[in-house]
């Protein structure tokens, strides 16, 4: 499982010209699952997002209460090594990656963060203003 974490002072999800996720100072999340990622993983990673000591002086999610902006994001596993065209192939399928994710944002729910999301499946219109800008990414 891979996550690319930015701070936002603010971001959104729009589908069909309606906005389904949005968030204000807190952390945009692009969450990619591949094919022997587990709901332990999942878990492990949402804990290490959750306590990421990226926000100003050197605070968390956890500690500032900040919100998540989870959106599953399948190209942060495309492979474009061989040529310009990548390939998806280190993706997990649909059927294997949307109940991750779900248990991804569980976890973060379960830890007390104010979590919004995308829409799985669906074409996305992802807007964000980062700060700083900071970005980490994350891999478990």
């Amino acid at each position: 499982m891979r996550a690319l974490i930015q701070t936002v002072s603010r971001a959104s999800v729009t589908v069909d010209d309606e906005v389904v996720g949005k968030i204000s100072d807190g952390l945009l999340v692009l969450l990619g699952v591949t094919h022997d990622d587990t709901a332990v993983i999942a878990t492990n990673l949402a804990r290490k997002v959750h306590e990421l000591r990226i926000l100003d002086g050197d605070a968390s999610a956890a500690d500032t209460g900040a919100p998540l902006l989870v959106v599953s994001q399948f190209t942060l596993y495309g492979d474009a090594r061989k040529g310009r065209r990548p390939t998806w192939s280190a993706a997990a399928p649909a059927e294997v990656a949307e109940p991750l994710v779900s248990a991804f944002v569980a976890a973060l729910r379960e830890r007390g963060a104010p979590v919004e999301t995308g829409r799985f499946r669906a074409h996305m219109l992802v807007e964000s203003v980062n700060v700083g800008p900071r970005t980490v990414w994350l891999e478990v």
